[in-house]
């Protein structure tokens, strides 16, 4: 399988991209460099590795040529482990990134990607700052090396454009009321609203990855579309990136799920001065659907304790939080204890001072 990695045209090094100069640099000698011209010197590069050898070669297994785990880092020779889905990844022996090509042609080919805003330390620091005050972490979890095991890695989306047909019926009430010095009135009048009209929708998205958790994902939103940029292969470099799993059409029920509530939010700003409001019934119509395949910048932490899996993600382009953090049981217990000793404490010591004023 052919692996891919960016050179150093001064000194050789692996060339990564830098979020911070949103280009090029080498972290060996410091040189930056543009993206094209970069692209440039490795198909040069490439063009005079090109050698003719009349030898047999043998074909692999389509399932074992589709593995990472068959090819090899092209600065050090070692072996890339991975799965079906690594578009991207990191040398475990010299930290060089590799891109494996073939994930990225034809229909594999993202359309777009934005690139990393955010380098790691400012994840780092972030994390730290998450962590702070949440005295019932795990001691493990704040540890220096534990928290710098944060990796960088571009998750794919799938992008939609569609026009939306809606029409929605609301219930709504207007009521009255009065009293005389007899009776309480109350007056209730029954509305039937009904909204209909159309809506387009740009970009919708919605990841393409099974094993990334959709409501992390979707509470990492927004993402700044006016920092898109077509896909090059060189803004993977120094970070790790899938291939979507999921397709665009296994997606598209929750795209049009998300319009549908859109559409049913912006009717329901126009239906005013009621007592009360509710959605009787609701049709969207998705049609004239556009897709497009991107790739957005997420940092990751996975933690397994006690035999249960923790994630904390952050958007790389804003800096956006989620997460969910393990708790150590033995320090619940003990602040527990600890709190209920101070309020038994407070309590005897009230209840003494009654009996003094008694």
């Amino acid at each position: 399988m052919e692996i891919k990695e960016y050179k150093c045209p001064n000194c050789g090094g692996a060339v990564k991209f830098d979020s911070t100069i949103q280009n090029m640099k080498c972290p060996y000698c410091d040189a930056e460099f543009e993206i094209s011209a970069l692209d440039d010197y490795n198909k040069e590069l490439a063009l005079a590795k090109e050698d003719s050898f009349d030898c047999e070669e043998k074909s692999w297994e389509p399932l074992l040529q589709d593995d990472l785990s068959t090819g090899s880092c092209p600065s050090c020779g070692a072996e890339l482990i991975g799965d079906s889905n690594t578009i991207a990844t990191v040398c475990p022996c010299c930290g060089n990134t590799q891109i494996v090509t073939k994930r990225l042609t034809g229909v594999l080919k993202p359309d777009c990607v934005i690139p990393f805003h955010l380098e790691k330390k400012a994840a780092v620091d972030a994390l730290k700052e998450f962590c702070k005050g949440k005295k019932l972490l795990p001691n493990f979890f704040v540890k220096e090396n534990h928290i710098n095991c944060i990796q960088g890695v571009y998750v794919p989306f799938w992008l939609y454009d569609s026009q939306t047909d809606g029409h929605v019926r609301y219930k709504a009430t207007r009521m009255k009321a009065w009293s005389d010095s007899q009776y309480n009135y109350t007056k209730t009048d029954f509305f039937s609203v009904i909204r209909d009209g159309t809506l387009g929708f740009e970009k919708v998205p919605v990841d393409a990855s099974e094993r990334m958790d959709d409501k992390y994902m979707d509470a990492m939103e927004p993402f700044d579309y006016s920092k898109i940029k077509d896909f090059k292969s060189a803004f993977l470099s120094g970070y790790l990136a899938e291939k979507y799993d999921v397709d665009s059409k296994q997606c598209m029920e929750r795209a049009a799920k998300r319009m549908k509530t859109s559409v049913e939010n912006e009717f329901r700003k126009s239906v005013t001065g009621y007592s009360s409001v509710s959605v009787e019934s609701s049709t969207v119509n998705v049609k004239d659907g556009k897709v497009t395949y991107s790739l957005f910048p997420v940092w990751i932490l996975n933690t397994k304790y006690k035999k249960e899996n923790y994630q904390f993600m952050m958007n790389g382009q804003s800096g956006r939080l989620v997460g969910r953090l393990p708790v150590d049981n033995g320090k619940a217990w003990k602040y527990t204890i600890l709190y209920s000793g101070i309020i038994g404490a407070v309590l005897t010591a009230i209840l003494q001072a009654l009996r003094i004023f008694l």
